[in-house]
């Protein structure tokens, strides 16, 4: 999720064929910065609900401080798109959890600015309702209906697939599964029956009880029947290579400041793809991503070409 509450609503098929297709844009190569005095990021909606407050100016403010910069902030509706916003050098920055941020790298034409290396705890949860039948991963039979977030979403679709693989159990062979577009929209479909099983975030859970839209369940009302292996990375900030040198280096000292624990009142939910405990890799090499690749491969996702 956006991290890990980022909606991606385009499919990584479509992501792939408009990141690797396209050769119009920026590029490294004589690009120049238009804004140079402006941090320009993208963030993809972090519910559908209306009401729920997101915490774009605390942002902007943080950012705004640690760099002396002016900042911009523009909501887009999926990875796909805040990827190619920032490879075509229309904006500068966007944080991506590990498969889009995998993906974006691959083109060669986005950079991975600041990473944080994945924790040891499970990112992804299968969940049933209290009163379903099926216990564990065994009791799934081809008729049991396992809804996911998002073709390109790292929590919500790549790591339970991953983790139902290796329970034996091959999508669309050995269970139906389902697209929402999204984890609340996931948890939705658990709730109102149209799926026995949500895979999702460990994030969401522990929000039962508190009237949350990302979790629309009282404590007790669904439990786990399966966890998915830790992340590789958890999340990473990704930076266009048109931006000025200057803008750029500000980001990178400015980056793992703001995006920080100490933060966490702040940022809301911006911050729950920090990982706590875990410093951050400031210009990472694409090797670190490569974990990704076997992951990927389980979903018929070929993400190899890391160059």
């Amino acid at each position: 999720m956006r991290s890990r509450t980022s909606r991606a609503l385009g499919t990584l098929a479509i992501g792939v064929v408009a990141l690797t297709g396209c050769s119009g844009g920026a590029s490294a190569e004589g690009a120049s910065d238009p804004a140079p005095s402006t941090i320009r990021m993208v963030t993809l909606p972090l519910v559908d609900d209306p009401n729920a407050v997101t915490p774009v100016d605390a942002l902007k403010n943080l950012l705004g401080e640690a760099t002396g910069l002016d900042v911009e902030i523009t909501d887009v509706p999926s990875y796909s798109a805040a990827i190619e916003a920032v490879r075509a050098g229309h904006s500068d920055i966007v944080m991506a959890s590990g498969f889009p941020a995998a993906l974006a790298v691959n083109t060669g034409e986005v950079d991975p600015l600041v990473a944080w290396p994945g924790a040891d705890d499970p990112v992804s949860t299968c969940l049933v309702l209290d009163d379903s039948e099926l216990h564990d991963l065994n009791d799934i039979t081809v008729d049991t209906v396992v809804v996911f977030a998002d073709p390109a979403s790292s929590s919500g679709y790549f790591m339970p697939v991953h983790m139902l693989d290796a329970a034996g159990l091959t999508k669309d062979e050995d269970y139906t599964s389902m697209m929402s577009g999204g984890h609340d929209r996931s948890l939705l479909a658990l709730q109102q029956g149209q799926a026995d099983v949500a895979c999702t975030s460990t994030l969401f859970p522990p929000m039962a009880g508190q009237g949350s839209p990302l979790f629309p369940f009282e404590v007790g009302e669904t439990r786990s029947i399966g966890e998915s292996i830790p992340m590789p990375v958890a999340m990473t900030l990704l930076g266009s290579q048109s931006m000025a040198p200057e803008k750029r280096a500000a980001l990178l000292d400015a980056i793992p400041v703001v995006y920080d624990l100490d933060n966490a009142d702040e940022l809301g939910l911006y911050a729950e793809g920090i990982p706590e405990g875990i410093e951050p890799i400031v210009e990472p090499a694409t090797d670190l991503f490569q974990p990704f690749v076997d992951i990927a491969a389980v979903a018929g996702v070929d993400i190899s070409d890391l160059d």
